[in-house]
């Protein structure tokens, strides 16, 4: 299935998409896509519903984050080699893990805002992985089965607050708006190896991105297993798995950054894609 979030911000109501790319309203049957609705026996009703049998969502409505609720938003920075080579630093021996503020998350095509004073915002398509199923200690044998699906997100990030500013990288990874989420949720069983899909992101048409997940350093079962040691699991919670080189930090011979009023596009195999433009904070 891919599960999705529709109308104005602050009011989206849970949908699906149906196999003609039609909007279908799950209103009448859940309240909302969250954690309450991630589990595998929540996921395995939702999935005998007919799709035919919801009420088609007209005109193209506002997509909000695919998943709601989210209670942890945990990343994995420098988790693809040539990114880490791009951005002059070591490729980690342990999974180096950050947050994004729950409040930076946005709908796949909001717009994204540029903070004041920014002139170093820069953009990071990656793979998402929502947790369905609580857990602490878990294997990697284990590991795929607190998966509930997969979904698009862009790592907005402003290098000067990350890396220069001093302390940790957080603050330059919480924004309001740096974290868009979607456009839909797509659940496991419809994603045959996540561990191989193409991923592009463009700015203002110009292709900075091109990757494949393949070339992650740590795999989804290796991050689920780390990071269930140093914090509880829950479902709902959303982990960015890191990006492929081709940021703006990286580019030669000198960085290239977001500035008001262009057009990030981005997308990953199978999970759809995302639309923003840029504003001024």
């Amino acid at each position: 299935m891919k599960l999705l979030r529709f109308g104005t911000k602050g009011a989206e109501k849970p949908g699906l998409l149906d196999a003609n790319g039609q909007i279908r309203d799950l209103s009448a049957h859940i309240s909302d896509i969250n954690g309450a609705a991630l589990s595998a026996e929540a996921l395995a009703t939702l999935a005998d519903i007919d799709p035919q049998t919801l009420p088609v969502v007209e005109g193209e409505p506002r997509l909000g984050a695919c998943v709601n609720g989210v209670g942890k938003f945990i990343c994995i920075g420098l988790n693809y080699a040539d990114h880490a080579a791009e951005s002059g630093m070591d490729v980690p021996k342990e999974p180096v893990i950050f947050n994004k503020w729950t409040s930076a998350i946005c709908g796949p095509n909001d717009n994204v805002e540029i903070p004041r004073g920014s002139s170093k915002t820069d953009w990071e398509v990656e793979l998402g992985v929502v947790i369905g199923k609580a857990g602490r200690y878990i294997d990697e044998a284990d590991a795929m089965d607190y998966v509930a699906g997969y979904c698009v997100i862009n790592d907005v990030s402003e290098r000067e607050w990350q890396l220069e500013k001093g302390g940790t990288w957080d603050k330059g990874k919480g924004f309001d708006t740096f974290g868009p989420i979607g456009p839909w949720l797509v659940t496991k069983d419809e994603v045959t190896d996540p561990h191989n899909l193409d991923m592009w992101l463009e700015v203002d048409g110009h292709r900075y991105q091109q990757g494949n997940t393949r070339t992650l350093i740590f795999n989804i079962p290796q991050l689920i297993s780390y990071l269930s040691r140093c914090m509880s699991l829950q479902p709902g919670d959303v982990i960015s798995t890191g990006t492929p080189p081709g940021v703006g930090l990286g580019q030669k011979p000198s960085p290239v950054y977001l500035r008001a009023g262009q057009t990030m596009r981005l997308g990953i195999e199978g999970l759809g894609e995302q639309q923003q433009l840029t504003v001024q904070a």
